[in-house]
């Protein structure tokens, strides 16, 4: 959109000037602590998406870690539940309990609700930590709708519970126990995160098992409830050693074995002793891979410890050959950094008392200090190493040598590297269609897979700022190409002109000709191989324009809907109907106005009205609302009663909650019929489910005072209750297992509510008997459309066929599809389009999926793509 100044004029009878005494003391709004975090919580945990929600699990998480790295914690536990809940339970020392002795209140309290508490700041608990500034947990807290804290010490249970920040359920004494350490299980509020609540596994998965890398011995184990038996479980005794092996074992390697080091040197300006591990392995691809952390945090812009590292790494290699003619020769240019970088894969982990990072983020590492303890630490270990593996030093050394003729072949193919954009205007199959502007910040270069598409990408363009670059056919996987066989493809020849960035020695990111680099492709399983190969290029050969953010990936529609009907029209004051469809705004077509009249209005242009939807959750909305609108409900049996359209909207909303709820109980081992049937006459749904080991039936626990002293009174017992937060390892020994319905509280108010709108647990659960039968108890009707209910619980169904009628759908596969009006309607045009920006957060991961999926090793992708399997949709609609 245009960017201006806009001037408006004050309503008429409001010309009175703003008075200075307008802004005073009370203007002033004041949001301290949590409710700070409630207000603003993208300025604690990133933003309130998909991303921000991952976040609140890393805090709890950290907390235990820190643990871990302090020598007291040995497993972490993360167990997600069927509710949206998630525990993170540890054998830590347990958070304090005891009265603060400043704030007079439990330490586990003040923990949790006062930003800025913890113990992080001193030397005395914590040593080395992830987490600084003592607002992590208390975020959580601030941003979850409840959490509980339970804390295991001194061989007592502690518990305490908090809704939205605020403590619910005061510090509270359960009873004794042998276990140690914290549990904080919390549910995070839909209110702060409108996009979505739901945890993905495979998020937490990757972050727990850097953490079991970089901590090695310390076993975490992640289950997700959701999904019957999906349990993964993480310990690595070598640590950072099967980290590196992990991210090179796609690729045949040039070591026996990872070269491991580790040492410590004190510092002032940390303040402490700074701790350096590293493991390294050489493979026989054409491009590193170092991944850096400090204090088990990710420095993905990397900082002092790398540039200690690399520094440390050539120098010692070069001395290495100065000192040993016989193996390097006397040469009149030994290989440079990039050389003896060519096939490394490295793990960098320090730990720093103070650590200085660049940035909010905590990308880079500023510790000036620490560039040269690990440049000492790693010189010292590395010249040692070798000495002692004069084979494996000369494989090295070799495979330097060969990256460095790769350096000096390609620096005589610069011509190619440098031509200007104006060479691909030539003969050819694949030509850039060049756009007018010459200002980088303004231009965009789509790269189209297909000639078809990418002349109609050509069409519908805006010649001035965007650039079309078509792809015949699938581009090299360059993740094991040389650079002389990848600079021969032509594809990925004509990218590199395009760009004009150069590679290699020469790359140049000031040098980038477009702001966007915009990937755009079919969205089929063709279309997504082309985009891997193409991110796969970038990624080993041009990470900077990731990191930079010039990488984006195009979304096409996915759906086209076309509404149809009828229409009455007005013609000289006669009713005329045509079958036509619904009108859209369109050129102006009126006729000449006869003389003495007004001049008629502009006619709409009669036309299909169309909606394009991106992606499949935007689908199902459209969907529902349009089967929604108008649409009524009627009771056809006993007395009649009619619902609204605003009701049956309702219902709607109500009966998918319930559905969801439905599903928890179900994954509890409770049939949902049943559960319903226990209902109590005030309207109370059981609280828990109890079972005792050796009986089938559990008791009728209807109230959270009936489960507390059912449990304490099976603790005074002396049995062993597990709890469905517990581990699952401690499940086989427990005389108890407990199963608390989280959402019971909130399936009882919709079955209040159904009941005020006349709908029974009858008419909800109602299913379609066998045999004759009468007609169905309820019908729902839109225009002249009907779908019979025999129970509440199908009206998502009903109302989506009803949606259906009188719309044309269209499922696009490909960019072919589309003609060029389209194409840049939906996809091009930046004030209509919706870009996916492609990041790089996780250096190692990053490296690893690549890895599994563009390396020459079977194995893995296939058990990759085994293990992934059952998450896969539309895998070639």
């Amino acid at each position: 959109m245009a960017s201006g100044t806009t001037t408006m004029n004050p309503p008429k009878g409001n010309t009175e000037a703003p008075r200075a005494e307008d802004y005073g003391a009370d203007s002033i709004q004041v949001r301290e602590g949590l409710e700070h975090v409630r207000t603003r919580p993208a300025m604690y945990i990133g933003d309130i998406y998909e991303r921000g929600l991952h976040h609140l699990v890393n805090e709890v998480v950290d907390n235990s870690v820190d643990e871990a790295m302090a020598g007291f914690c040995t497993q972490i536990d993360v167990t997600i539940h069927t509710d949206g809940s998630l525990t993170v339970l540890d054998d830590g020392r347990g958070i304090p309990v005891a009265i603060h002795p400043k704030v007079k209140k439990p330490t586990l309290e003040v923990c949790l609700t006062v930003l800025g508490a913890g113990g992080k700041f001193d030397k005395g608990s914590y040593k080395i930590s992830g987490g600084l500034h003592g607002v992590g947990v208390s975020c959580v807290n601030a941003l979850s709708e409840w959490l509980d804290a339970e804390v295991f010490r001194e061989g007592q249970t502690y518990h305490m519970r908090f809704e939205r920040g605020q403590t619910s359920k005061q510090l509270e004494t359960l009873g004794k126990t042998e276990r140690r350490g914290t549990k904080i299980t919390f549910k995070p509020d839909a209110e702060i995160f409108k996009q979505t609540v739901e945890f993905k596994f495979e998020k937490i998965a990757k972050r727990l098992r850097e953490l079991a890398y970089l901590n090695a011995g310390l076993k975490i184990s992640l289950r997700d409830e959701r999904v019957d038996g999906k349990v993964e479980n993480y310990c690595f005794p070598n640590g950072v050693v099967d980290f590196v092996s992990d991210l090179s074992g796609g690729e045949a390697v040039l070591l026996s074995k990872p070269i491991y080091l580790k040492g410590t040197q004190d510092s002032v300006e940390s303040k402490g002793r700074v701790e350096v591990e590293i493991a390294v392995q050489y493979n026989d691809t054409y491009a590193d891979s170092i991944v850096s952390y400090v204090n088990n945090i990710n420095t993905i812009d990397g900082g002092t410890h790398e540039t200690g590292f690399r520094t440390a790494l050539t120098t010692t290699l070069n001395n290495y050959i100065k000192e040993n003619e016989k193996v390097g020769g006397k040469e009149e240019e030994r290989p440079t950094g990039d050389d003896y970088r060519e096939g490394l894969v490295a793990v960098i982990s320090v730990k720093v008392p103070e650590p200085q990072f660049e940035g909010q983020t905590k990308s880079k590492l500023g510790n000036s200090d620490v560039a040269g303890i690990v440049q000492n630490v790693v010189g010292e270990f590395f010249k040692a190493w070798l000495e002692h593996h004069p084979a494996e030093t000369k494989r090295i050394i070799n495979k330097a040598r060969q990256a460095r003729d790769a350096r000096l072949a390609a620096k005589k193919a610069k011509e190619l590297v440098r031509k200007t954009k104006d060479a691909l205007r030539g003969g050819g199959i694949a030509k850039l269609k060049d756009c007018e502007s010459t200002n980088p910040d303004e231009c965009e270069l789509f790269l189209v897979e297909g000639d078809s598409a990418g002349g109609t990408a050509c069409e519908g363009r805006d010649p001035r700022t965007q650039a079309i670059l078509p792809l015949r056919g699938k581009i090299l996987n360059v993740w094991k190409s040389t650079h002389e066989k990848m600079l021969e493809h032509n594809e990925i020849a004509n990218i590199i002109q395009a760009l004009g960035t150069g590679i290699l020695d020469d790359f140049d990111i000031a040098k980038c000709q477009f702001g966007k680099v915009i990937i755009m492709c079919d969205a089929d399983v063709d279309g997504s191989h082309i985009r891997t190969l193409i991110l796969t290029f970038f990624f080993r050969q041009m990470p900077q324009l990731i990191l930079n953010g010039h990488v984006y990936c195009a979304q096409p529609p996915l759906y086209k809907i076309t509404y149809k009907g009828k229409r009455a029209a007005k013609k000289d004051g006669a009713e005329e109907t045509e079958e036509t469809t619904d009108d859209v705004e369109g050129e102006e077509a009126a006729a000449p106005a006869p003389k003495g009249k007004k001049k008629a209005e502009p006619a709409k242009k009669k036309g299909p009205r169309e909606v394009y939807i991106r992606n499949d959750s935007d689908f199902v909305k459209t969907m529902r609302a349009r089967g929604l609108e108008g649409t009524t409900m009627e009771l056809r049996a006993g007395k009649p009663r009619t619902w609204s359209s605003a009701e049956v909207a309702r219902l709607h909303d109500l009966v998918v909650d319930v559905r969801r709820i439905s599903e928890e109980i179900k994954r509890a081992g409770v049939d949902f019929k049943k559960y319903l049937g226990r209902k109590r006459a005030d309207g109370l749904l059981p609280f828990a489910k109890v079972v005792f080991a050796g009986t089938k039936d559990a008791p009728a626990v209807f109230t959270e005072a009936e489960f507390d002293a059912l449990v304490a009174k099976a603790r005074g017992e002396n049995k062993k209750v597990w709890f469905s937060t517990d581990p699952l390892s401690e499940r086989e020994t427990a005389q108890v297992h407990v199963t608390r319905f989280s959402s019971k509280t909130k399936l009882e108010q919709h079955l209040r509510e159904l009941e005020k709108l006349g709908l029974t647990v009858d008419l909800l659960m109602g299913e379609e008997p066998k045999g004759e039968a009468g007609p169905a108890p309820l019908l729902v009707k839109r225009e002249k459309e009907e779908r019979t209910l025999w129970g509440l619980l199908g009206l998502p169904e009903a109302t989506s066929k009803l949606a259906e009628h009188g719309i044309q759908l269209q499922r696009y596969k490909g960019l072919g599809e589309m003609d060029s009006d389209e194409l840049a309607e939906t996809t091009m045009d930046p004030e209509k389009r919706q870009l996916v920006k492609v990041t790089l957060e996780d250096m190692a991961e990053a490296n690893r999926i690549f890895n599994i999926l563009m390396g020459t090793k079977v194995e893995p992708r296939r058990d990759y793509i085994e293990r992934n399997a059952d998450s896969v949709k539309n895998l070639d609609a």
